[in-house]
């Protein structure tokens, strides 16, 4: 099976589905990131948060690393200049890669200068180590400032997205500056699964409501970054290839927006050691 792929401002191909990672701790990443590789998947994103970097980099070793495009992210804690090197020389000791594809800032940290973190995703980029850098969970603001400061294309920015939470301004930003839109949680952490709406297209496409949702991301240019461990589930979230929703169809799920984030509604608490800002 070949996936789709977006470009991105370096000539570098992203596949539009990706394997996410998160809250797949330790060696509860081996077996779902083998079997999406095994099915077909060329997409691996983790983070140095998600703890499961060494893991995965055991099962990246019976891989051609040519064959994967392979994304982590750099912490908030650590985002000042000696820290974000620190941290990239880290992640690829785990992973065993001599580079990654895609470096991105986690979260901003108002605490840090953007300008440093971005002069150290440059210095990475420079140096070989990482081969496109970008952002994750960045509003349009923030993302404006980190492009002003930037001396490299910021190509990605990954966001809480699905039909729930379309969040129409940032993307239209994202669109207008050539700046890919990934989504994290593009099913809502399964919130969206059981809508009514997703459930009549499912029995209508004869598919499942999470291949309805991540179909209706795609073709808005999405790319989707599922978290499933079940190989039936793993399977099905790459097959999305093979049908299209009909325009009024698509316009019923644009239709379910709500503003309703499941994770990013920016109201955290800063005490948390992952910001590096705790008393």
């Amino acid at each position: 099976m070949s996936i789709p792929t977006t470009t991105l401002p370096s000539g570098d191909e992203l596949p539009v589905v990706g394997k996410g990672t998160y809250e797949l701790e330790s060696d509860a990443v081996k077996t779902p990131v083998e079997t999406a590789l095994e099915t077909g998947y060329t997409h691996v994103d983790t983070a140095e948060g998600y703890m499961n970097e060494a893991s995965l980099g055991e099962v990246l070793t019976d891989h051609d690393r040519g064959d994967i495009f392979l994304t982590s992210k750099v912490l908030p804690k650590h985002l000042n200049y000696e820290s974000v090197i620190e941290a990239a020389k880290s992640t690829l000791a785990d992973l065993g890669t001599d580079y990654l594809d895609l470096y991105l800032i986690h979260w901003p940290n108002p605490a840090i200068s953007v300008r440093e973190t971005m002069d150290a995703m440059a210095t990475l980029k420079s140096q070989g180590l990482v081969r496109n850098v970008g952002v994750s969970n960045f509003d349009r603001y923030q993302l404006s400032a980190a492009q002003h400061v930037s001396s490299v294309p910021i190509a990605v920015n990954q966001i809480e997205f699905h039909p729930y939470f379309q969040r129409p301004d940032l993307v239209e930003y994202c669109r207008d500056n050539d700046i890919v839109i990934e989504a994290a949680a593009p099913l809502a952490r399964t919130d969206v699964l059981d809508d009514p709406t997703i459930q009549e297209l499912a029995e209508k496409y004869e598919r499942t409501p999470a291949q309805i949702v991540l179909r209706w991301a795609v073709e808005k240019d999405v790319v989707v970054l599922p978290r499933s461990k079940s190989r039936e589930h793993i399977e099905e979230n790459i097959a999305l290839f093979e049908f299209e929703l009909e325009a009024a169809d698509h316009a019923r799920i644009d239709d379910l927006d709500r503003d309703e984030p499941v994770y990013d509604d920016r109201a955290r608490s800063w005490d948390d050691d992952v910001w590096g800002m705790a008393e």
